[in-house]
């Protein structure tokens, strides 16, 4: 399965519009009511109840839109556009690195106001494709969103995407969980920053061009991700998976947000390393075959361990290693000081070595 980012251009050609959130809420319940019309009056307590939870539901989806939109903007940097969540009162904004690109200063535009922000760079993580930008005058009344806590996500809570999808700014869709602890990797083609993100939230809600950096919240109104990739379907001319997209978890943002406004920059990454660069070699059916390690950090793990440049990684714990991805994949879901073993070929020979771990 491929990934792709969700920034969009400025100005797209093709926009779909869909049916607004509160309007397919209103239209579900009115069906339900002419149905309960057609029956005669009929006191069956099921057919009474079934408007009265849509009612509740749809209660539920504007009282979180009005509590949290208002926090979630939208970013400009030159040509293309994002979202991002308002993190403080004192106007840092947690967004995507993708959706900064290499710019160093930015328009924002919040949800209830078309006044144009000025906001510069704080720091950009690509390693995790976060980052905080900082608005250089805080506007009156503006809310800082509230982040739950990652360990209580749970397949099956309703969510709300929020952002500015092909530049429909303030724009509201809905879905699940769907799953929990994937592990996905960003292409870098087309300005992604090739991060590999472990613990990533999967959620049905409508993930577009344009969503990144913005907010899935639960139906408690607090932002449980940072929405980051949709899936593409090969099969479809890499065209968007519906009801596929993925979003950095809150545990994540926050950990690095607040690194970030203490320090200025990333001191914690919680991220394990290995300490090699390298490069997916072919085999002689020009099928993936492994990594083959162009250098190794100065002691670093892999350096310790006895692996060498030249080497060929094909294994690492129990995880198949065929290119540099599914390598990236598998160390996401190990922590720095984990001790695991590297298989890897020289000369034909193969070799095993236990690697400590090091941190990005």
């Amino acid at each position: 399965m491929n990934v792709s980012r969700a920034r969009a251009r400025r100005s797209p050609r093709l926009v779909r519009f869909a049916l607004p959130l509160t309007a397919a809420v209103c239209a579900a319940a009115l069906v339900s009511g002419c149905s309960d019309s057609a029956s005669s009056g009929s006191s069956d307590p099921t057919t009474q109840a079934a408007p009265a939870a849509a009612d509740s539901l749809q209660d539920d989806y504007q009282k979180v839109i009005k509590e949290v939109l208002p926090s979630v903007v939208q970013i400009q940097a030159s040509s293309d556009l994002g979202s991002g969540v308002v993190y403080d009162d004192q106007g840092h904004i947690v967004t995507n690195a993708h959706v900064v690109g290499d710019e160093k200063t930015f328009k924002v535009t919040t949800a209830n106001s078309t006044d144009e922000l000025t906001a510069k760079l704080v720091y950009a993580y690509p390693e995790q494709d976060l980052a905080v930008i900082k608005l250089d005058k805080v506007p009156d009344g503006l809310k800082a969103a509230a982040f739950g806590d990652s360990s209580k996500v749970e397949v099956g809570q309703i969510t709300l995407a929020m952002g500015s999808p092909l530049g429909l700014s303030s724009s509201v869709t809905q879905g699940i969980v769907s799953a929990t602890g994937r592990t996905v990797s960003e292409s870098r083609s087309g300005g992604g920053t090739g991060a590999t993100i472990a613990n990533m939230v999967q959620t049905s809600a409508a993930i577009n061009p344009g969503n990144s950096g913005g907010a899935l919240v639960n139906l408690d109104g607090e932002v449980i991700g940072i929405p980051t990739l949709a899936a593409t379907d090969p099969d479809m001319g890499d065209s968007a998976a519906p009801g596929i997209g993925f979003a950095i978890p809150a545990s994540m943002v926050t950990k690095v947000a607040d690194q970030v406004i203490k320090d200025g920059k990333v001191t914690d990454s919680g991220r394990a390393a290995l300490g090699v660069t390298g490069r997916t070699v072919l085999d002689d059916g020009y099928r993936p075959a492994g990594v083959a390690v162009v250098s190794v950090t100065d002691g670093g793990g892999a350096e310790k361990a006895g692996i060498e440049a030249g080497d060929i990684i094909t294994g690492f714990g129990g995880t198949e290693v065929t290119t540099m991805q599914s390598l990236s994949e598998a160390l996401a879901e190990e922590k720095p000081g984990d001790k695991v073993s590297v298989t890897y070929t020289r000369d034909g020979a193969e070799k095993k070595a236990e690697v400590t771990l090091g941190e990005i």
